[in-house]
């Protein structure tokens, strides 16, 4: 889906009629393009839309060119965070003179709180430039919300692992269901930071394309300042990667902990019942002859027997501090 944007009165207007290219038009979305709408863009603008094997490209040179006069970036942003699992797909930015296009397989909401905000007015969308530097900044800013929800989950999780004061007894803990979420969480950490670090190339490359496409200083001044927004969030992810890494870690070991304090439970048991056990087959055999066979205080004494047997294990094990 082709989607055309003109900038009329400071205000982002969007059309969907043939006329590809008006004296106002500053930015064309391109959503889940087919063939046809690939090539109806190019023969407009002359310029190469990159198909989605392209943009899925790694390498540097594939994701970040200038081909006839228009500068090509590629960044890896992401989407789906507030109703789900957070995914990241690609999305190319094609600064041409003063238009911008944009070619994606993906609906991050950043996008359309932009276009909301632009449509009413007083966001800066006068030219492509401006118009990808208020998308870029409104991707930090959701990118950012989600750094802090991660945060807030992550802090509210170290007190369970490790029992905490003021959180449920050790005993009652489901540290199954803990790994789960310290896991997921950490995923998602892992998705941010790709994108932070994909977001943070694409600046470096987006500074130098504005000031060769004589973009006003304002301008040229939000994306520097959006790329040290990047790398501020870039810091703090680092921080919650290692602090996620940590708690899974911990995790890992509290359940190992538990499995063991567990067979240490079953063997010192297993101790503890050998000597009543063997008392027990002692009397449990069917000799004829057995002095304490019709003795009156035989089996009193043989449960008494059995009574201490067990409990000096027992006494000696909670002196060595084993229970």
């Amino acid at each position: 889906m082709i989607t055309i944007y003109d900038s009329q009165g400071g205000r982002l207007n969007s059309r969907l009629d043939d006329k590809m290219v008006g004296d106002s038009t500053v930015w064309i979305d391109i959503l889940n393009p087919t063939e046809d709408e690939d090539g109806i863009v190019e023969r407009a603008l002359n310029i190469d839309v990159p198909t989605r094997s392209e943009m899925r490209e790694i390498e540097a040179s594939n994701r970040f060119y200038t081909e006839n006069g228009a500068s090509y970036m590629t960044g890896i942003v992401l989407h789906n965070s507030s109703v789900g699992v957070p995914m990241t797909s690609p999305i190319t930015f094609i600064l041409a003179g003063d238009r911008l296009i944009t070619v994606r397989y993906a609906e991050p909401k950043g996008f359309g709180l932009y276009i909301a905000r632009a449509a009413k007015g007083g966001n800066g969308c006068s030219s492509g430039a401006e118009v990808m530097i208020g998308l870029i900044e409104m991707l930090i800013e959701r990118e950012a919300d989600l750094i802090e929800r991660v945060q807030d989950e992550v802090e509210s999780m170290a007190p369970l692992v490790f029992g905490q004061k003021g959180t449920e007894p050790s005993r009652n803990r489901r540290l199954d269901v803990l790994l789960r979420t310290v896991g997921k969480e950490g995923d998602v950490v892992a998705r941010a930071q790709e994108s932070a670090m994909s977001l943070h190339r694409l600046m470096l490359f987006a500074v130098n394309a504005v000031r060769h496409h004589k973009a006003d200083p304002a301008v040229i001044a939000r994306y520097e300042s959006a790329n040290q927004d990047i790398t501020s969030l870039m810091e703090s992810l680092r921080f919650l990667s290692a602090r996620t890494s940590f708690l899974l870690d911990a995790t890992l070991g509290m359940i190992s902990t538990e499995q063991n304090q567990i067979i240490k439970l079953f063997s010192v048991m297993a101790v503890m019942l050998m000597p009543p056990t063997l008392v027990a087959s002692i009397y449990g055999m069917n000799f004829k002859v057995m002095p304490e066979l019709e003795w009156e205080y035989g089996y009193p004494l043989a449960l008494a027997l059995m009574f201490v047997a067990a409990l000096i294990p027992y006494l000696y094990f909670r002196k060595k501090g084993w229970l």
